[in-house]
């Protein structure tokens, strides 16, 4: 499947070393501004097909390779779309082709400021009221929170002894009033993307802007995180890639040949190849539409410690080199979006010892 698409990563790489400029990387990295430009140069280019989402991946490897900012910036506007796209009514999928077309931008909004693990715990609330309902809360870190058009939200429409249950999806449009988003400063990593604070004080949607079923959203979530954590382990493997490139560059253009750095070399080089793999065999069963989670959850831990593990051997050979420093600040969320490594591992093991895979 991937291997067809050899030319196609070739000419993802060759966009990213002619866009990613060392300067562009830099004046994003310091200003914190969404890089929207970016986003369109991407899409029209082509490198942006949702239709297929073994494209997707290799676009995210092949750009967070060169810079994670950059190139998470240019593939993330699009989150949350598999929600509806797999669950959403005619009206909402219309929302999304646009959205797929450059014309809005996504964002889901799940994470609260109580607890990010705990997705059944939140707390915000979606009341109906006759053929509405009222929505009341607070979201944390939701990336595209500033910029989006459109959120994929979820909130509490009942309280059940079962907390699983009870959960809603939404598609809200953010020009609602009773919306409010804060901009989020100072990230240690990914800072050209846009990371907000979500505030909902008694915004009104109608029951059309439901997506799929009351009461299914858990479950709806659960889907989506399935598909988001391969796109996470192929951002990590595409940071641990370029970690590499830079640790390959400085031992050549030094001359070092110590037994300490070839393990090293070794080390990460295995790391990464590993990584790929469990990535990409992950993604093979979930494009067929038979995900296999524990195996999902093996590919984002291991390709998130990968890449963490990578920028710290880079930063150590080139003396906290400011390129690789950058490498390490985008490599740390790795191990946190989309279920942090530990929430990953508890998934591992429980589908083992469920006899799953």
């Amino acid at each position: 499947m991937f291997e067809e698409l050899d030319d196609y990563r070739k000419k993802v790489r060759d966009f990213g070393l002619s866009e990613f400029t060392e300067d562009l990387i830099d004046r994003y990295d310091k200003t914190e501004e969404y890089p929207d430009d970016i986003r369109l140069k991407a899409l029209k280019s082509g490198l942006i097909d949702m239709s297929n989402p073994a494209k997707i991946l290799i676009s995210i490897e092949e750009l967070c390779r060169i810079d994670a900012g950059l190139g998470i910036a240019a593939t993330i506007p699009y989150f949350g779309g598999e929600v509806i796209m797999l669950y959403g009514n005619e009206k909402q999928k219309r929302i999304l082709n646009d959205v797929y077309s450059g014309k809005y931008i996504l964002g889901l909004g799940v994470t609260e400021p109580s607890g990010g693990s705990d997705v059944a715990g939140l707390k915000t609330t979606a009341k109906k009221i006759g053929d509405k309902y009222v929505i009341n809360g607070s979201k944390m870190f939701i990336s595209n929170g500033g910029i989006a058009d459109y959120i994929v939200l979820l909130a509490r429409t009942s309280d059940e002894e079962n907390k699983h249950h009870g959960l809603t999806t939404f598609l809200i449009n953010t020009k609602s009033p009773g919306f409010e988003a804060n901009k989020l400063h100072g990230k240690l990593g990914v800072r050209a993307t846009n990371t907000a604070e979500l505030k909902f004080n008694n915004l009104e949607v109608s029951v059309d802007d439901v997506i799929g079923e009351v009461g299914q959203g858990f479950y709806y979530i659960m889907t989506f995180f399935n598909i988001s954590r391969i796109y996470v382990a192929a951002q990590a493997l595409g940071i641990a890639r370029g970690a590499l490139d830079k640790i390959l560059e400085f031992v050549k253009n030094n001359n070092i040949k110590d037994e300490y750095t070839m393990f090293k070399v070794s080390d990460v080089s295995t790391r990464i190849e590993a990584s790929r793999q469990l990535t990409y065999n992950a993604a093979s069963y979930l494009f067929k539409f038979d995900p296999k989670p524990a195996l999902t959850s093996m590919a984002k831990v291991y390709a998130g410690e990968t890449a963490v593990y990578a920028s710290e051997l880079a930063m150590e050979l080139t003396k906290n080199d400011h390129k690789t420093q950058r490498f390490f600040r985008n490599a740390k969320i790795m191990e946190i979006w989309e279920g942090t490594s530990e929430i990953e591992k508890l998934i591992i093991s429980r589908q083992i010892l469920k006899g799953g895979n």
